[in-house]
């Protein structure tokens, strides 16, 4: 009775230790709490830093989760989230992000298709806070952290890239005014700027800062749609008129050429600094025992 008392627990860690298991579990349990964080920015919408703490401590509890999960069931340290890492990779994340949304904006008012109109008052900047932290630590957590990771214990970096490219992609199908075509744009653009961060790092923060700075920057600063969501008011009060190719339409800018270009480009450096590393991990099948 001892012996099969001890042999349970190495069985059921065995198990959950397997990718396919880890994505399933602790893809589902973030997946449950990121749904939580929306219910909240509905609920609290016209109160953006209660919104902002609730979706902070929600966050917390994720990333404790995921952390908890690696000791406990991967007996590993969670090293894609070591606090070491943070500061300079977060720092790096988000100056990259907003500055890439800043120079897509500089060229469409370049081409006389953006306007700033005048400024709105400095609470605004509030408004898109919650949103931003949301979608960078659950959606990075889950396509980088659990997506990502699972399918490149078994298939490697190069699947790993793909899949979690087109996963993240699809998802913003969801949203509501989600398009075939705006899908398509964030796998790519996002997908690989995202996915060439932790590539390049590996660790989540740099992708977290790509990820807050371009969302906040678009909905808080120039008061962008985000994604095919709903639009918000942020501080600057513009407007934008132009092809859809270049706008982005009811999509966003994500759906836009220029924001392809800038964010595919720069993904494609990151993924390359990657492999200079020697950060490309090969499917199981080809490692050495």
């Amino acid at each position: 009775m001892n012996a099969e008392t001890h042999s349970s627990p190495g069985l059921a860690r065995r198990v959950l230790n397997n990718p396919i298991a880890r994505f399933l579990v602790l893809g589902f349990l973030l997946v449950a709490l990121m749904a939580m964080s929306g219910d909240v920015q509905q609920a609290f919408a016209d109160n953006p830093k209660r919104v902002l703490a609730h979706v902070v401590s929600l966050a917390l509890a994720g990333a404790a989760l995921y952390i908890g999960y690696a000791r406990l069931i991967e007996q590993r340290e969670a090293t894609e989230l070591a606090p070491s890492a943070m500061a300079r990779n977060l720092a790096i994340g988000i100056l990259v992000g907003s500055g890439l949304y800043t120079a897509s904006v500089l060229i469409l008012m370049a081409l006389g298709i953006y306007r700033i109109e005048g400024l709105n008052p400095v609470s605004f900047l509030w408004t898109a806070t919650g949103m931003a932290v949301s979608s960078a630590v659950f959606e990075e957590l889950l396509f980088r952290g659990v997506v990502f990771i699972c399918v490149e214990r078994l298939l490697g970096s190069w699947v790993a890239l793909v899949v979690s490219s087109l996963l993240f992609g699809m998802v913003h199908l969801m949203n509501p005014e989600g398009t075939m075509e705006g899908a398509l744009f964030i796998a790519v653009e996002a997908g690989i700027l995202l996915a060439g961060a932790y590539m390049l790092t590996r660790s989540l923060w740099m992708s977290m800062g790509f990820h807050f700075s371009w969302n906040y920057t678009q909905s808080g600063i120039f008061s962008g749609i985000v994604s095919g969501n709903e639009p918000a008011q942020g501080l600057f009060k513009s407007s934008i008129s132009g092809p859809d190719l270049l706008t982005g339409g009811s999509f966003g800018l994500e759906s836009s050429v220029v924001a392809l270009v800038l964010c595919t480009t720069t993904g494609i450096i990151l993924v390359a600094l990657a492999a200079k590393r020697g950060n490309i991990v090969p499917p199981i099948w080809k490692r050495k025992p």
